[in-house]
């Protein structure tokens, strides 16, 4: 089961654990990808305090379009916590003042919009999430949608802010079924259900986190239906929900299709589980076409999935080779690739290079998993 609450682990597992990497005998043929730009570099960085033990580390989930980083480290506790990084350099860590303090608590930050007003959640002692609006200024919001339920593993989550001071979450009721919110600046929330969302636990809608939410007001997102099959959909301003599925999803229990991104034109990327259980990235344009995109060469390898585009049409994500290790990639407007490696990703399984996001200028972050399991974040500058 995935809803956005689990959207970071399940990408963490899908990095760490060969257990989801598809039991199957794979062969490759060599990768048709262009060789790192030279004038493109990457830069790695550690949250303040992040853990150094497998699993733990530092993990950022999106940037803004004037560079600064937002995301999660995990400490040498287990314990989770927000930062910012500036375009200079700078981490700040953020703690919201009633997150648990034990193992698998604390606080998520899951992106950053252009007021640099952060979207995330916070675990509390009791195992309930919160939402939370986070601003360098040292302003916290913090909120609970009507519909959350008050027992671990339920409540509220932010995953989206947009231009507009409108946020776009998750909640998990007392029944532990998801259903997006929208909520306005001055506190109003609107709930969101997808047509054929499923009603038992773990089913239901949810957003693309962290640009799920577009400055006019449209959403893409997930749903899981009764027979716990995944479908894309598409909300627009209006308020019409319009399903969809890439054309090669599977159609059995956890296959089908889940989105990841949406830019102003209302283009969805995301990624879909075939009935062979591998992954592929589509493209979804604004007149409800869909094109499948794989890196070229990874055929027969467990697959390749998109998490981030740009208004320009450049989308980044990430692969893996058939030693089930992940590589960056970015491919241009026109349908060119290149792959890259953040420098000290690891070559075993689970390891190696994780695209999260890309900004209007082509600066691209997200995460690395090095040799001994631990992450570490990037920036690729353009």
């Amino acid at each position: 089961m995935m809803n956005h609450i689990a959207f970071y682990q399940f990408c963490s597992a899908l990095r760490r654990k060969t257990a989801l990497a598809l039991c199957l005998a794979l062969c490759m043929v060599g990768l048709a990808l262009s060789a790192t730009a030279q004038k493109s570099r990457i830069i790695t960085f550690d949250a303040p305090g992040a853990g150094t033990g497998p699993g733990q580390g530092t993990e950022p989930f999106g940037m803004n379009p004037q560079g600064a980083v937002a995301g999660t480290f995990f400490d040498s506790g287990n314990v989770y916590h927000g930062f910012l990084r500036t375009p200079d350099g700078r981490i700040t860590p953020f703690e919201a003042p009633h997150a648990g303090k034990g193992a698998y608590e604390g606080t998520l930050v899951w992106g950053v919009n252009e007021e640099w007003v952060m979207p995330g959640w916070y675990l509390d002692s009791g195992d309930v999430f919160h939402g939370l609006l986070w601003a360098p200024s040292g302003e916290l919001t913090t909120f609970v949608a009507p519909d959350a339920g008050t027992g671990a593993g339920q409540g509220t989550a932010a995953g989206n802010f947009n231009s507009a001071m409108v946020t776009l979450g998750e909640s998990i009721d007392a029944s532990d079924v998801d259903h997006v919110f929208l909520r306005t600046p001055d506190g109003r929330f609107t709930i969101i259900d997808a047509p054929g969302a499923g009603t038992g636990a773990g089913q239901g809608t949810w957003p693309a986190s962290p640009t799920g939410l577009t400055p006019t007001g449209a959403i893409t997102g997930t749903f899981l239906d009764s027979d716990n099959a995944y479908h894309g959909f598409l909300r627009t301003p209006d308020g019409t929900i319009t399903p969809f599925e890439a054309p090669h999803a599977g159609k059995g229990a956890w296959q089908g299709t889940l989105t990841c991104n949406i830019i102003p034109a209302e283009a969805i990327v995301g990624f879909y589980i075939d009935a062979s259980n591998l992954y592929h990235g589509f493209l979804r344009t604004p007149d409800g076409s869909i094109t499948t995109i794989d890196v070229p060469g990874t055929r027969g390898s467990p697959g390749t999935l998109l998490t981030g585009e740009n208004p320009a049409g450049a989308i980044t994500g990430y692969y893996y080779d058939v030693s089930y290790v992940g590589h960056g990639f970015l491919r241009t407007p026109d349908g060119k690739f290149t792959s890259f490696d953040a420098p000290g990703a690891g070559t075993g399984a689970g390891q190696g290079t994780y695209p999260q996001a890309i900004n209007p200028a082509g600066a691209i972050t997200g995460s690395y998993v090095d040799a001994s399991g631990v992450n570490h974040g990037f920036l690729r500058t353009p």
